[in-house]
C-alpha cells in the first residue's frame, strides 16, 4: 500500500494538497471522500460508488470527525491541511521555494500560513455559503446585506493580503511561489466560483493570481478547481430533505 490522499476537491485544503502532489510528481492514489456532498446533500447512493471513491466510513476509521483532507503513508494517518503539506514537502523533498530552508524565508511562509487562518479563510468560503448554500437548504432569496457585510470583511483581508505580504513582490514570500501562495490561491477561488470576482480593480491581485496559475500549471489548476468553478449548478439539485429540514431553520436565525 503506498500513499493515499483522501480529499474532497470541494474543500479549500484538499485542493492545495491535490495541486502540490500533482505539481511535484508525487506518486499517490486519490480517494475521492465526496463528503460534502454524500453525507450533506445525498447527491450519491453508496451503491453508486466509483473506482477510486471512499466512503465516509473509510475516513471515520482514519478520522473520528469525519474530516478532509486525511493523508495515510502505510501504517500513518495525519489530517489537517498544512500538517499534510509540511509532510510532502519533507518526504519528497520537494523543490525549496515550496518551505524556504533558509530560516528567514521559511519564517515569511510561515507568518502568512497563521495569518491566513483568521483572515482570509475565514472570509472567503462565506461567499460560496451566501450565495449557494444557504439558499439550497432554506429556500429563501439571498439577502444582499449579509453578501455585502461578508465582502467588506474579506476586502478589508485582501487589502492587507496586497499591503502587508504581496506588496511589490511577485509572490506573498518572495520571488518564488510558496505553501503561503497556494493555500491563499485555493481559498480565494471559493468566491470567484460564486460569481465575485475579487480580481477585479485589483490589479496588483490579480496579476498575482496568474502567476501563481502558470507557476502551478493552468492544467492542473483548473482540473483542480473543476468543481468549485461549477458550484453554482447545486442550486438546482435536490438535497437530503431530513438534513433540510433540521438545517434550514438554524440557518434562517443565522441570517438574522
Amino acid at each position: 500500500m503506498g500513499l493515499e490522499l483522501y480529499l474532497d476537491l470541494l474543500s479549500q485544503p484538499c485542493r492545495a494538497i491535490y495541486i502540490f502532489a500533482k505539481k511535484n510528481n508525487i506518486p499517490f492514489e486519490f480517494k475521492d471522500v465526496e463528503v460534502f456532498r454524500d453525507s450533506i446533500l445525498g447527491m450519491k447512493a453508496s451503491s453508486e460508488t466509483s473506482p477510486g471513491s471512499a466512503q465516509p466510513e473509510q475516513l471515520r476509521k482514519m478520522n473520528v470527525v469525519r474530516k478532509v483532507p486525511v493523508l495515510r503513508d502505510e501504517a500513518f494517518c495525519l489530517s489537517e491541511g498544512i500538517a499534510i503539506l509540511l509532510y510532502l514537502s519533507r518526504k519528497y523533498n520537494t523543490p525549496d521555494h515550496w518551505y524556504p530552508s533558509d530560516i528567514q524565508k521559511r519564517a515569511k511562509v510561515d507568518e502568512y500560513l497563521s495569518w491566513h487562518q483568521t483572515n482570509i479563510r475565514s472570509n472567503a468560503p462565506k461567499t460560496m455559503w451566501i450565495k449557494v448554500l444557504i439558499p439550497l437548504f432554506t429556500g429563501q432569496p439571498l439577502p444582499s446585506e449579509k453578501l455585502q457585510e461578508v465582502m467588506e470583511g474579506l476586502a478589508t483581508s485582501l487589502k492587507q493580503l496586497e499591503d502587508v505580504f504581496l506588496q511589490d513582490k511577485p509572490f506573498l514570500a518572495g520571488d518564488k511561489i510558496s505553501l503561503a501562495d497556494l493555500m491563499a490561491i485555493v481559498e480565494l477561488m471559493q468566491p470567484v466560483g460564486v460569481g465575485c470576482n475579487i480580481f477585479e480593480d485589483r490589479p496588483r491581485i490579480a496579476a498575482w493570481h496568474r502567476r501563481v496559475e502558470e507557476a502551478i500549471g493552468k492544467e492542473i489548476f483548473l482540473q483542480a478547481h473543476e468543481l468549485i468553478l461549477n458550484i453554482q449548478k447545486l442550486s438546482t439539485i435536490q438535497i437530503n430533505p431530513q438534513l433540510k429540514e433540521q438545517l434550514g431553520p438554524v440557518l434562517l436565525k443565522i441570517l438574522k
